[in-house]
């Protein structure tokens, strides 16, 4: 018997989140090949989003337009969710395990009595059964979970599971009409994003923070100057936040955001288990301290024991001269 996967897609200024592509390819993994994928695209002029979409391997796509819908309500998003749902009838839903999905998913597994588990790592079919692994007690151990019953929801954490090429024939498209409720408790008037810079922090590839050893908030220039070279996104500790050197919304760590980049630069990072259980699962740890014996080394594939202010701009010339 077939089953049919939900995956909520997620879009910023009209493009589709990286992290939609990576659910797209857990509803595969989770799945068998008689199973249907199915996508859910909820927003406001979201025609740049369905265009992305149009040629994604899947059997449809529900689309919910509406101005209400613009920037991110919960009480909205999860009605116009819950219409899809009731629609598409899925056996399971799929989020990226990111502000939107851990708000909106916990909202919907209530509202349909099901199972969840959030934040995976990686996902194993199995004859009979699908495993779903996700790290706990801050990523020092990993759990192995089941479903015993459907429907079912799961967030996945960025940058772990590839997106695979999952192109296709045009999907069938299918607009519903937002049914607006009576009342809204909450009416989102004005969003002031605050970011690192051109790349998302939760889904960069590479993530240069800093620490205390910064020293200052113009010590993070020569951070951003590398994470410019690189592509990449500029990320903090806690200490560094604490003493006012950057925004919280830089902050890595257990109480800051996890990522999971492909190369992750640790400038004037002690090492402190908060923030390693932020950035642990990094596939490339470098370190960079003056301190021999920082605890940072003992994860780190490579260090470099010396001056931050001098090894981060050595690193930049030479960086500019392979990208250039």
């Amino acid at each position: 018997m077939s089953k049919t996967i939900l995956v909520v897609a997620e879009h910023l200024d009209g493009a589709l989140r990286q992290v939609t592509y990576e659910a797209m390819q857990a509803a595969r993994l989770s799945s068998t090949n008689n199973d249907k994928l199915h996508i859910a695209l909820i927003g406001h002029q979201v025609e740049d989003s369905i265009e992305s979409l149009s040629y994604v391997a899947c059997e449809k796509i529900y689309v919910i337009d509406h101005p209400d819908l613009e920037q991110y309500n919960p009480e909205a998003y999860s009605n116009a969710l819950k219409q899809v749902i009731d629609i598409s009838n899925p056996d399971g839903i799929i989020f990226g395990h990111t502000a939107i999905g851990r708000d909106l998913a916990p909202k919907i597994s209530a509202r349909l009595d099901a199972g969840q588990i959030s934040d995976v790592t990686s996902i194993e079919n199995l004859d009979d059964h699908v495993v779903f692994t996700r790290p706990i007690y801050a990523g020092k151990a990993f759990e192995k979970k089941v479903f015993q019953s459907s429907p079912w929801v799961v967030t996945i954490r960025p940058n772990n599971i590839s997106a695979a090429d999952l192109r296709g024939e045009k999907a069938e498209m299918e607009q519903i009409e937002y049914a607006k409720p009576a009342s809204l408790r909450t009416v989102i008037k004005d969003v002031v994003r605050k970011t690192s810079g051109k790349v998302d922090l939760s889904e960069a590839k590479i993530v240069v923070s800093g620490g205390r050893g910064v020293k200052s908030a113009e010590g993070f220039k020569p951070l951003e100057e590398l994470a410019d070279v690189l592509g990449g996104a500029v990320g903090a500790s806690r200490g560094a936040c604490d003493a006012d050197y950057c925004d919280y919304s830089l902050q890595i760590g257990q109480t800051g955001k996890v990522v999971t980049p492909e190369v992750y630069i640790a400038c004037g990072i002690s090492g402190a288990i908060q923030h390693v259980a932020g950035m642990s699962q990094s596939k490339i740890i470098v370190a960079i301290n003056k301190d021999p014996e920082a605890p940072i080394f003992q994860i780190a594939d490579y260090g470099i024991v010396g001056d931050l202010f001098e090894v981060v701009p050595l690193l930049t010339e030479e960086f500019k001269k392979v990208v250039d």
